[in-house]
């Protein structure tokens, strides 16, 4: 809806008529020079009478315009959430090479881990409304995919178009906590969540997860690790079928340690069904901000009725100034003087 910043401004819509009903002042003075009457007349009467209505309208017109600009109206959107919790959230994705296995299942269909994660990860970042979330993609080295930020589609638009191989065939556990912890805004209020997603161990790397530990613990960076993998998968070869286990090195005692020691937890992902759950339950160990608060953006919309008004004023200007423009033109031809003639 429509509303005025400066109401009070329309207080000043009859001031035009008080000075026009004011007494005039009278002028005792003797003019300087006086005209003659027919200079008078062509200044007056031949083009004072198709002025003086036409004007009006449009001075009125750019009067109620220019107030009503100054009044400084503007459009009252519908409201709007904003977020009243500082949680940072930072996601963590395992790209190394074993993350292409194919020992998930998902609707239905046999996935490798890092296709689950996708669909899965991607259902829980779009319920984390009022959360600020990044992402973090490690391999060799861990690099900032997305930065803080409210914005959830482009978190999720990003972790859809990860590849495996990006940043390498090994895992920097290590790399990808320091990284998070040192993303994370300096903020008291700040409620600081790391998901650590991986398949395997610490195998590169400049920093070892002993050390981001205690990086974590400094900045009291909780830590959430889940260890993905099926425990059992069933190989085909020329000797026949034999079954393997796909996740013999998953480093779940450091895993458990990163977590445990930072107020965390760590959870077990050996299905897309256990993973769902595990998400469920962080929303419930780190819900989301309910009470929030709400904001209702304002449009300015000044400018169009002073657009207007200068519109008008300048065809106004026209309308005073082009009829003296042809009379100076039609007087010039009727005083030229006469060329050629008869001599005598």
């Amino acid at each position: 809806m429509i509303e005025f910043a400066l109401p009070w401004v329309f207080l000043v819509l009859p001031l035009p008529l008080i000075v026009y009903w004011l007494p005039a002042k009278k002028n005792t003075e003797a003019a300087p020079l006086k005209m003659p009457t027919i200079i008078q007349g062509m200044n007056s009467n031949e083009h004072g009478s198709s002025r003086k209505k036409t004007p009006l309208s449009l001075l009125i017109s750019v009067w109620l315009l220019l107030v009503l600009a100054a009044s400084q109206p503007q459009w009252l959107g519908e409201a709007v959430n904003i977020p009243t919790q500082g949680r940072e959230m930072m996601v963590a994705v395992d790209l190394s090479g074993s993350m292409q296995v194919e020992d998930m299942s998902l609707n239905g269909s046999t996935v490798n881990r890092l296709d689950m994660l996708k669909v899965l990860l991607g259902e829980f970042i779009d319920r984390r409304v009022g959360d600020r979330l990044g992402l973090i993609l490690f391999g060799d080295d861990a690099y900032m995919q997305t930065p803080m930020t409210f914005d959830r589609k482009t978190v999720q638009q990003m972790l859809d178009e990860t590849v495996l191989g990006l940043v390498g065939k090994q895992t920097a556990i290590g790399d990808a906590i320091a990284l998070a912890v040192k993303r994370f805004d300096e903020k008291k209020e700040s409620n600081r969540v790391l998901l650590l997603l991986t398949d395997g161990q610490n195998t590169a790397g400049k920093i070892t997860p002993e050390q981001a530990l205690e990086l974590a613990v400094a900045k009291k960076v909780t830590i959430y690790s889940v260890g993905i993998g099926a425990d059992v998968m069933i190989q085909r070869s020329l000797f026949g079928k034999r079954r393997v286990n796909p996740s013999s090195e998953l480093d779940e005692d450091t895993l458990t340690q990163l977590a445990e020691q930072t107020g965390g937890k760590y959870f077990r992902a050996r299905s897309s069904d256990d993973m769902s759950e595990i998400y469920n339950l962080l929303d419930q160990l780190e819900p989301v901000e309910q009470e929030q608060q709400q904001m209702r953006p304002l449009t300015a919309l000044f400018f169009y009725p002073l657009a207007l008004a200068l519109i008008l004023t300048f065809f106004y200007i026209l309308l005073l100034n082009v009829p003296n423009t042809l009379f100076s033109r039609k007087r010039k031809q009727n005083s030229a003087p006469v060329v050629g003639g008869d001599h005598g």
